[in-house]
């Protein structure tokens, strides 16, 4: 293994081992585990995913991202996913990082590059690709960062523009470019996908969406399919069917969940949340609940 991935693979370990997967600094979450998963169901949000140690696969629709030791994913736009851990052991622990991009600070770094857009490849709400080495010093600085708490406020807005700027520069950098076109096609899904995500118990009226982010009905349609591989509607139910989950492991009774995520029929509710996660919910729930294991909704 690279030398530099090494010493964030030992970073990282050392890290969780402090601080868990929740980590003081706001958008920064590290994984360890020492078995392969089953499916975790999860929405992914504008981030960037480093595997130090052990590999995943990430499912968004029809389409599976690979990623093992060095090598890195970009959630571009909020998406729902399903992943598995498939490597990972006692003797080498699956050990991975994930921290959260903001579009805005992608805009302000990409402006300067937007005028070569136009011959950039077709936008994916994921993508994946090696890890520019640039990357080891800032990535290992942040980690660090956690050790020192009074140098976070001043510190850490810095480390984050450094490593923003590294992926701009890398092979992920014109998917991420696209992002920070506020009035480019991919700006617009994401807002499209972050609103869904923020609303997902109202009733979903397409033709008002696609108006918001100023395009038209099948324009709009073309682009998010293109982009998320599902329809606003299909997109809106895996949203709505990850919170149920979610509020199943708080015990809530299954018609009180299934209310509150925006179903009127019960019966429905039952019926999509089965053929997504291959039990009921009342039987996923309690089984759930028996694991203690609450799903993160980063990886």
């Amino acid at each position: 293994m690279d030398p530099g991935l090494t010493d964030l693979a030992a970073l990282i370990d050392r890290q969780w081992q402090r601080h868990g997967r929740e980590t003081p600094i706001e958008g920064l979450h590290l994984t360890r585990t020492e078995a392969p998963s089953g499916p975790i169901h999860s929405i992914y949000r504008p981030s960037f995913i480093l595997v130090a140690q052990g590999a995943k696969a990430t499912v968004l629709g029809a389409r599976t991202f690979r990623y093992e030791a060095g090598r890195c994913l970009i959630s571009a736009i909020d998406v729902p996913v399903a992943a598995r851990i498939t490597e990972a052991s006692a003797a080498r622990p699956y050990l991975a990082l994930a921290l959260a991009i903001e579009p805005a600070m992608i805009a302000e770094l990409a402006v300067a590059e937007a005028a070569g857009l136009a011959q950039q490849p077709a936008f994916a709400a994921l993508a994946v690709a090696d890890l520019d080495p640039a990357l080891y010093d800032p990535l290992a600085r942040l980690l660090a960062l956690l050790d020192t708490p009074h140098d976070r406020a001043v510190i850490e807005p810095l480390i984050r523009r450094e490593i923003v700027w590294r992926l701009l520069g890398g092979a992920l950098g014109p998917m991420l470019r696209q992002v920070g076109l506020v009035n480019g096609h991919a700006a617009r899904i994401a807002r499209a996908t972050a609103w869904i995500r923020a609303h997902y118990a109202e009733p979903l009226r397409v033709a008002d969406l696609a108006a918001q982010v100023h395009m038209s009905v099948p324009t709009f349609h073309r682009h998010f399919k293109a982009v998320t591989t599902m329809t606003p509607v299909g997109f809106q139910k895996q949203v709505r069917l990850q919170e149920a989950r979610r509020r199943l492991l708080a015990a809530e009774s299954v018609a009180r969940v299934g209310h509150a995520i925006g179903y009127e029929s019960l019966s429905q509710f039952n019926r999509d949340y089965r053929r997504l996660f291959g039990a009921p919910p009342g039987r996923d729930g309690a089984a759930i609940r028996a694991r203690l294991v609450a799903e993160p909704a980063l990886p």
